[in-house]
């Protein structure tokens, strides 16, 4: 029986976050953790009347204190790129390739000097701890794409399915062909492109190639989304005994429900999480 678009989309969900979704504190404890000792050298200048001093003779004792400073500034990299009206400049703060005075100058630039001289913060352990707070909570798009990765997991081995053994996880084509020899020229413009798909699933009868993904706002992405699966869907018809699965779901759909029905009304096996809850697995994976 043909199934209902509009009452198909009404399942679907504004969010599947879990409780460490929002903020990752154990990698966040853990990045703190790795410059506990250098923070702690470097917060003697907390209030320091000749802060520019100070700081140059705990470079030249301490020079592994300049891996701190990328991170006061909330920065990922270990170099930090500037211009002024002198040009441009690159500052390593892994290995220390300019004076220690260059340095100081920079500090003093940009700022931190100021924030350590005139006590704006108390200690520089809290203070990092809360900058990669703020900075983990960018990850969080990465973990929404992995919460729905997890939860089709999760649902496969429910199923009784084994990983390693009959389910794969993140499998390219050319593994896929290799495993099971199986020709997927038709998905792979002839081996010249290359595909991994989330997960796939083989039974006696069948490998299921899997796709799985939660989209809480909308954007131009998801008709894209929805077309390039449309296309893969049709692909993956031609090819026997390999049955395409697309596993998604998310509130951002709303704005993009007509690509998302063209696709459903040509995708047989296209599901959400309320399916999986029904056993759709079990029903499809044979």
């Amino acid at each position: 029986m043909k199934r209902d678009f509009t009452k198909w989309l009404e399942n679907f969900r504004n969010s599947i976050a879990t409780y460490s979704y929002y903020i990752d504190f154990e990698k966040v404890f853990k990045n703190v953790d790795s410059i506990k000792v250098e923070l702690n050298i470097l917060n003697s200048l907390i209030g320091s009347k000749n802060i520019a001093k100070e700081f140059e003779n705990i470079i030249k004792k301490y020079p592994e204190t300049l891996k701190c400073i990328p991170i006061l500034l909330a920065v990922r990299s270990t170099e930090i790129e500037v211009s002024d009206e002198k040009g441009s400049f690159v500052f390593d703060f892994q290995t220390q390739t300019r004076s220690v005075t260059e340095y100081s100058m920079f500090m003093k630039k940009s700022g931190l000097f100021d924030l350590l001289q005139k006590r704006l913060i108390n200690n520089l352990f809290d203070y990092v701890t809360g900058v990669e707070t703020g900075l983990d909570s960018n990850g969080r798009k990465n973990r929404g794409g992995h919460l729905m990765e997890d939860l089709v997991e999760n649902y496969i081995e429910k199923a009784g399915f084994v990983k390693n053994k009959n389910y794969f996880k993140e499998m390219y084509i050319h593994e896929i062909t290799k495993k099971w020899g199986t020709d997927l020229s038709a998905i792979s413009n002839q081996g010249k492109m290359e595909k991994r798909f989330d997960y796939v699933v083989k039974t006696n009868k069948m490998i299921y190639v899997i796709e799985a993904n939660f989209y809480g706002s909308g954007g131009s992405k998801l008709n894209e989304t929805a077309r390039s699966y449309k296309t893969l869907a049709g692909e993956i018809d031609t090819i026997p005994d390999v049955t395409f699965v697309w596993f998604t779901d998310g509130s951002g759909w709303t704005s993009a429900r007509h690509n998302l029905e063209e696709t459903f009304d040509v995708m047989e096996n296209i599901y959400c999480i309320k399916d999986m809850e029904d056993g759709i697995i079990e029903k499809v994976f044979r």
